[in-house]
């Protein structure tokens, strides 16, 4: 199974950071998964409810590798996910919140796999617009940044 880049889990991190600054101000215990949330209604237009589904479920599984509370994660028919607000009230806040980094950079590892990274780019800034462009590039520019 593939892990996460460091890369792609510093841009999760980040964009977890300031959907947190934006809703509530605290980066540890805001809402479950807003990112996830905010991205849904789009991924479902490209891919239909069933896509977006199986795409959730695949970075759940991907996600289950280096976090295992994770498995208690499950998609619903609307393509939420469900068990993370039960799961957040018995584990520490910092491992919720790298289990929530981890599992939205498998997502858009994903998203970059099958949608492309120009497409995935653009759907990051126009709900984030406030991220520059050199920051959500995930073109193949990037590759040598997943060594370091």
């Amino acid at each position: 199974m593939n892990r996460a880049s460091p890369r792609m889990r510093r841009f999760a991190r980040h964009l977890i950071d300031i959907n947190a600054l934006e809703n509530s101000g605290n980066l540890v215990t805001s809402a479950a998964f807003p990112v996830t949330d905010t991205l849904r209604p789009h991924l479902k237009m490209l891919m239909g409810t069933g896509g977006t589904r199986q795409l959730l479920a695949r970075a759940i599984t991907l996600a289950t590798v280096e976090v295992s509370w994770l498995h208690a994660v499950r998609v619903t028919e609307r393509s939420e996910l469900e068990g993370l607000d039960q799961i957040r009230c018995l584990i520490d806040p910092v491992e919720f919140l790298e289990g929530r980094v981890i599992l939205l950079a498998q997502l858009l590892g994903l998203l970059v796999a099958f949608i492309g990274p120009t497409l995935t780019s653009r759907m990051v800034g126009e709900f984030w617009p406030q991220i520059p462009f050199r920051d959500r590039n995930f073109g193949e520019d990037n590759k040598n940044e997943d060594a370091s």
